[in-house]
């Protein structure tokens, strides 16, 4: 309707069905064609911070399969009160509890990083805080004898380039609040990187408001100095 209205791009703030593309920042807004993109998805706040990460690591050292949760603060979908829903879970007192519920995200990684199709999947944990949320990403990786420092190496240099300003990169021991406000899709959470064998476990932030956000700008002016 908006493109008949004579709107020349949509851009849509969630997950799409069918949309011309659906672009992640930093992941795969290369592939963005004005010519034949018109519907545009951003996908979501999770798969914002997940895609970065899961780039990196596919990139770096392979990956044959991944479990995500993310560990996310309350949204307006939810209930503050027990009340009907449709997701009886999600019908529950947000505020009060921690809910385990689905996502999509990690699915949706494979809609930016084609390689990955297939080989991600991942729940939903909703916990009693406003704002600020964490992925708990453990893939299986095809290189063998990798170390935690050759995890964080790949991904601190990855925040120091290619994905300066969409990854971020913290060794300090800090806790959700730290995180408010920030502008990045994603900050990988050092301390917490585990190696066993080829099982790789990362966490990493994000503010799931000001940093998808930041996003949506980011993409609208890239699409807008393409008119």
């Amino acid at each position: 309707k908006h493109l008949s209205a004579g709107a020349k791009k949509v851009i849509i703030s969630a997950p799409a069905q069918d949309p011309d593309i659906t672009i992640v920042m930093g992941v795969n807004d290369s592939k963005y064609d004005p010519k034949n993109h018109h519907i545009i998805s951003n996908a979501s706040c999770t798969t914002n911070c997940l895609a970065p990460v899961a780039k990196v690591l596919m990139e770096s050292f392979g990956m044959e399969s991944g479990l995500m949760t993310t560990i996310h603060a309350y949204t307006g979908d939810q209930r503050l009160l027990d009340f009907p829903h449709k997701d009886l879970r999600r019908a529950r007192a947000a505020a009060l509890s921690m809910i385990p519920t689905t996502t999509g995200a990690a699915k949706a990684v494979s809609l930016v990083i084609p390689e990955l199709k297939g080989k991600l999947n991942g729940l939903a944990i909703r916990v009693p805080t406003p704002n600020v949320s964490i992925v708990d990403l453990v893939a299986q990786v095809e290189k063998r004898g990798i170390t935690v420092d050759d995890v964080n190496n790949a991904l601190k240099n990855a925040a120091e380039g290619s994905l300066k300003g969409i990854l971020g990169y913290c060794e300090e021991p800090l806790v959700s609040v730290d995180f408010n406000g920030s502008t990045y899709s994603s900050i990988v959470d050092a301390p917490t990187t585990y190696v066993v064998g080829n099982l790789v476990k990362v966490l990493s932030w994000y503010d799931n408001e000001v940093g998808y956000s930041t996003r949506m700008a980011d993409l609208a002016a890239l699409i807008g100095k393409q008119l």
